[in-house]
């Protein structure tokens, strides 16, 4: 089979399975999925990077939260813009997108990307439990399937997202991950200063400065969250206007 006949095939199969998934439940399943589609988001792994860096100073979870993260951006932005493919309800008339409009090109998923590496990374090498990864890459695959029913993604983006994410996994515990560490620990060592390891660190109630800072960073994520809802809500006014 040549590569643009089985290109084709997977392209029709995309198109197939989205058609019969979107808007799959109407809006309460709807608003479920949409729900669980945001823990797919950079805005909560960017949270927690900042959180272990300088809430909760954890050099070993920042290290690799921090580098799974930094894996996904390269590879997801890297392949979409070599691949340039065009979102689903821009191609296909008959797709309902059910929430805000992504601004990135479609392959691969990012969510998926997320949920997938981040999952196993927290089920398999910080808990080490098998039960516990199970339950994690259950729920990729629900934050995947949103992304489908959502109308954002077709069914071979999350796919290959996931997989992706399994890959990105690998490379953080087994090269970036320990080189970030190794970087935090050298760091530390010309700081020359007595850290404060897993504990609330004392400059947020006793640095004024240092509390507004951390204030300003965490508004800042919740900012990234929300501003393309904000967007897209002065669009329907202006219309309705």
């Amino acid at each position: 089979m040549h590569t643009k006949d089985f290109i084709n095939k997977i392209d029709d199969w995309d198109q197939k399975i989205i058609l019969k998934y979107n808007g799959l439940g109407g809006k309460p399943i709807t608003y479920i999925l949409k729900f669980i589609s945001f823990f797919g988001r950079e805005t909560l792994w960017i949270f927690l990077i900042v959180f272990y860096l300088f809430i909760w100073y954890d050099p070993f979870l920042l290290s690799y939260f921090s580098s799974t993260f930094l894996i996904g951006f390269i590879l997801t932005l890297t392949i979409k813009q070599s691949v340039k493919r065009i979102r689903p309800f821009e191609r296909l008339s008959s797709i309902n997108r059910l929430e805000h409009q992504p601004t990135s090109k479609s392959f691969p998923s990012w969510h998926s990307y997320n949920l997938f590496s981040q999952g196993l990374l927290i089920g398999a090498f910080f808990f080490n439990s098998l039960l516990i990864t199970i339950i994690l890459l259950i729920f990729g695959i629900l934050v995947a399937f949103s992304r489908v029913q959502l109308g954002v993604h077709y069914p071979s983006d999350v796919i290959f997202g996931s997989i992706l994410g399994v890959i990105g996994f690998i490379m953080s515990i087994h090269l970036i991950g320990p080189l970030i560490f190794e970087m935090f620990i050298h760091f530390e060592e010309i700081l020359n200063y007595e850290m404060q390891y897993q504990q609330i660190n004392s400059w947020l109630y006793e640095n004024i400065w240092y509390f507004f800072l951390c204030l300003s960073f965490f508004f800042i994520i919740f900012l990234l969250a929300i501003h393309k809802t904000i967007k897209e809500k002065i669009k329907k006014n202006k219309k309705i206007s």
